[in-house]
């Protein structure tokens, strides 16, 4: 062994004495044993195996406060349970189709404006967008477009104090084309609606693909992130020792910008038992 080798043996050691026991640790966070600095919540596809009252009960043993990426239909089933639904689905189009596209504005002003009124009776307070699939359209094209296309949105978001978030999404992997694909794009729009209700979803897997430098972009724009999701990277998987992220130091670092949202897991569990997978990735995330 050189003296290069040895170094980066020594760096490996001192590394997993201290990274590995604090991942590992979720696993056995009890949900009485939860601070309060992060809101956990979960997104309900990656356990759709499980029927979603069981995985509501499951959820609230965890010590979750929501489940979401639930329609309308789904809400209350949730809240039966008490729990919310921190970031609600009120269109039935796919994420490739957004408010990049000017035919598709009728149909968002309509399911929005009739969706934004319930979710509010129903006490939630983000609902999700997204900007859809670029199709040849320039950034700055799609921008405009998703500007025209939000503004009488935001008008009834507004009225309701409902958030409207718009989710960044990889387009280098799983969202090809993907137009709301960096941060500095979001915040473009953010700053062009000028308006308290329109947020960004920073997908903190998406992002890393996309741009890295997460700690730094989350200092950075915090005033215009309203809600994350995790994932491991590469693979969005269990967020342990098993990827490239270390979670423990994200999170310290939302925490520290004051946010006070929801933290919602969004990783597919590739272990048999998907609740122990939920469970050890509350308990990383719990700072």
């Amino acid at each position: 062994m050189n003296r290069k080798q040895a170094l980066k043996a020594l760096a490996a050691s001192a590394a997993s004495a201290v990274a590995i026991p604090q991942l590992a640790k979720g696993m056995d966070v009890l949900s009485s044993e939860l601070k309060t600095k992060i809101n956990h919540s979960v997104c309900q596809w990656c356990y759709g195996s499980i029927p979603l009252e069981e995985f509501a009960r499951a959820a609230k043993e965890i010590g979750l406060k929501s489940i979401e990426l639930l329609g309308p239909d789904q809400w209350a089933v949730v809240q039966k349970h008490g729990l919310t639904c921190a970031m609600a689905y009120v269109t039935d189009l796919g994420l490739n189709k957004g408010f990049n596209d000017p035919s598709l504005h009728g149909k968002f002003l309509k399911d929005f404006s009739t969706n934004i009124p319930k979710a509010a009776d129903a006490g939630l307070k983000s609902v999700i967008c997204f900007s859809g699939n670029a199709n040849g359209l320039s950034y700055e094209q799609g921008l405009e477009n998703c500007a025209i296309g939000l503004a009488p949105v935001l008008k009834v978001a507004e009225k309701y104090n409902v958030l409207v978030q718009m989710e960044l999404l990889n387009s280098k992997v799983d969202h090809k084309d993907y137009q709301c694909d960096h941060t500095e794009w979001g915040v473009k729009l953010c700053e062009k609606l000028g308006s308290p209700n329109f947020k960004l979803l920073y997908d903190i897997y998406h992002m890393q693909i996309m741009e890295g430098d997460v700690i730094a972009t989350i200092r950075k724009h915090q005033k215009y992130i309203g809600h994350y999701h995790t994932g491991g990277v590469p693979g969005r998987n269990e967020i342990d020792e098993t990827q490239e992220l270390y979670y423990p130091a994200i999170m310290k670092a939302i925490v520290e910008t004051g946010f006070n949202g929801f933290v919602a897991q969004e990783f597919i569990p590739k272990r048999p038992d998907k609740l122990a997978s939920l469970k050890q990735g509350v308990g990383i995330c719990d700072v």
